[in-house]
């Protein structure tokens, strides 16, 4: 994600035009409100001193307090995080939920960190930004390598700053004031805006083809919903590696594999696969749901999908988004594919402010109501106005928070 910055003021640009947004309101809605960078300073399991960095970035409050993970990797920069905070302002308002857009991370390969390290710099990392973080200001959430233990360690370390407060941050465990539903729900999300293009062409998922790139939990969890529904699974891959069978692949088994060696890789339930190959090989449906930036001019010149659910956050460069237009395909962008998650986030934070827990029934009949209110709006901006659901996407939003943002005023 070199460019995200750059790429998200493209598709920023693009939508601004047709929404007629004044030099004054965009050069508002573009500049991020607070930007942080903290160094994080822990003592290693081997006795010496680690340094690591921390970034938050909060981008937009006018729709509500700032919300967005954080990630623990190591190309983790200012740069990444200010893009894809940006990207959370239009994320939430594309679904509608009271939230702004923030992000944040440290720059860190946690694989390389024990369970205790990594609670030590998680608590560091906290001491750095708690007095810029709460429930009624910024709550962050689970993002790349973060997980409901590290948001456990959040909440239990910023209440020893401000007393209880669980709705600091969200995709807790679910022992811990977490919302039923909520690890699912990304991939529930892609799967619903998926159903709904398919409904808008008359079909099903009978019969539908799909390759999911990033078998994490957001690909994982897309794979087996539509599956449910009667996909067949053609093509999964992750860091490892890639698995391919035209026949459909067993995922029961497959989940089973996952668990029991740590990846994809070595899966005899198909033929082995690369990760571009996932994108560009036979079928109706993709999901990117990895790292950003992987569908490049390339890429989009040999993929085979009528359909791009877009799981990752930023998975395709604007260079290839205009070759998969004039090839007919269709992408459902980041902000709206991938939105389950933050729709989710925004049910756990309400069950923690009011200190009532909704049934996972409950949970995911909301995230459906969310989600596809959300795709009809887009769906009905991009017929209305003759444009793409992704520059649809960001119509729909840019309205929203531009709204908020004059009616609030200087």
């Amino acid at each position: 994600m070199s460019n995200a910055i750059e790429d998200v003021r493209r598709f920023f640009g693009t939508a601004s035009k047709v929404v007629g947004l004044s030099n004054d309101v965009a050069t508002q809605l573009l500049t991020p409100h607070r930007e942080v960078r903290v160094e994080c300073n822990i003592r290693m399991d081997d006795g010496s001193i680690g340094t690591f960095v921390g970034y938050r970035v909060q981008h937009d409050n006018s729709r509500g307090p700032f919300k967005g993970g954080l990630r623990y990797h190591p190309e983790v920069d200012a740069s990444e995080v200010t893009a894809l905070a940006s990207l959370m302002t239009w994320k939430t308002a594309v679904v509608d939920v009271p939230f702004g857009g923030g992000k944040g991370g440290i720059t860190v390969d946690p694989k390389k960190l024990s369970s205790a390290e990594l609670q030590r710099l998680t608590r560091k990392f906290i001491d750095g930004i708690h007095d810029i973080i709460g429930p009624k200001v910024d709550i962050p959430a689970p993002d790349m390598n973060t997980n409901p233990q590290i948001m456990a360690w959040i909440m239990d370390h910023y209440a020893m700053h401000h007393g209880f407060e669980p709705g600091v941050v969200t995709g807790k465990p679910v022992d811990l004031f977490g919302s039923l539903g909520r690890d699912a729900a990304t991939g529930r999300g892609c799967m619903l805006v998926a159903e709904a293009w398919l409904r808008d062409q008359s079909r099903s998922w009978q019969g539908t083809k799909v390759s999911v790139q990033g078998f994490g939990n957001v690909g994982s969890w897309a794979a087996r919903l539509m599956h449910d529904k009667g996909a067949t699974i053609v093509a999964v891959s992750d860091v490892t590696g890639g698995v391919r069978n035209d026949a459909g692949l067993d995922l029961a088994r497959l989940m089973d594999h996952v668990r029991s060696t740590g990846g994809v890789k070595g899966f005899d339930g198909g033929s082995a696969t690369t990760n571009e190959e996932v994108l560009t090989g036979a079928c109706d449906v993709v999901v990117p749901a990895a790292l950003g930036g992987v569908i490049t001019s390339d890429v989009a010149k040999e993929m085979q999908a009528k359909l791009v659910v877009e799981g990752a956050n930023g998975p395709t460069h604007p260079e290839a988004d205009e070759v998969l237009q004039a090839r007919g395909i269709v992408a459902i962008p980041d902000i709206l594919a991938n939105a389950g998650g933050v729709t989710c986030s925004y049910f756990e934070w309400v069950q923690n402010i009011q200190q009532f827990r909704w049934d996972e029934e409950r949970v995911n009949a909301e995230l459906a109501r969310t989600m596809l209110r959300a795709y009809d709006a887009v769906s009905k901006k991009a017929k209305d106005k003759q444009i793409d659901l992704r520059t649809a996407a960001f119509v729909v939003a840019l309205e929203r928070v531009a709204a908020a943002t004059t009616m609030r005023g200087l």
